[in-house]
């Protein structure tokens, strides 16, 4: 198995979770919140993939599908177009609304240009250097597999919450 094809089951695997916790979910399930500190499946899944949009597409060089295809404007929130959640307060959170299927096809507008990338990622390519603020510097490699880890702890938050929620 290459690299590539690692890194595009990986991804896959998140896309798959990331439909499976919206599935059947209304709005108001979606921006549930168990208290007003927590965060909601909505603004736990739209953070998720900001982050992996604003990650992949700097490291491959290409624009954010988020602007790119009008996704902020069909989102239409309250924040900064550059915005991915982190640091959020409790009310930028709550700022986060949308209906399953605004979320459905920006998980897979960013997992489509997610795939384009990695599945032409070489085993030697993994080693380019793509952020030299941390000591050591971040390689491409460890950049994606920090991705893939936040991105599966962002959708197991939501499915628990999800699980809170079908029990209401």
């Amino acid at each position: 198995m290459r690299s590539a094809d690692l890194l595009t089951d990986a991804f896959e695997r998140i896309r798959a979770e990331v439909a499976h916790v919206i599935e059947g979910l209304s709005t108001e399930q979606l921006v549930f919140r168990i208290d007003s500190d927590a965060n909601s499946i909505a603004w736990l899944l739209w953070h998720l993939l900001r982050v992996q949009d604003d990650h992949v597409a700097a490291v491959a060089g290409t624009d954010q599908v988020w602007t790119s295809s009008s996704w902020a404007d069909r989102f239409g929130l309250p924040l900064d177009v550059t915005d991915t959640g982190y640091n959020h307060t409790p009310q930028q959170v709550g700022a986060v609304t949308c209906d399953a299927e605004l979320l459905r096809g920006y998980s897979e507008s960013v997992h489509d240009a997610t795939i384009r990338f990695v599945a032409s990622v070489t085993d030697n390519e993994l080693d380019r250097i793509v952020d030299e603020r941390w000591d050591p510097p971040v390689t491409l490699g460890v950049r994606l597999v920090s991705v893939v880890a936040d991105d599966l702890q962002h959708v197991g938050q939501a499915a628990l919450v999800r699980g809170i929620v079908e029990r209401k």
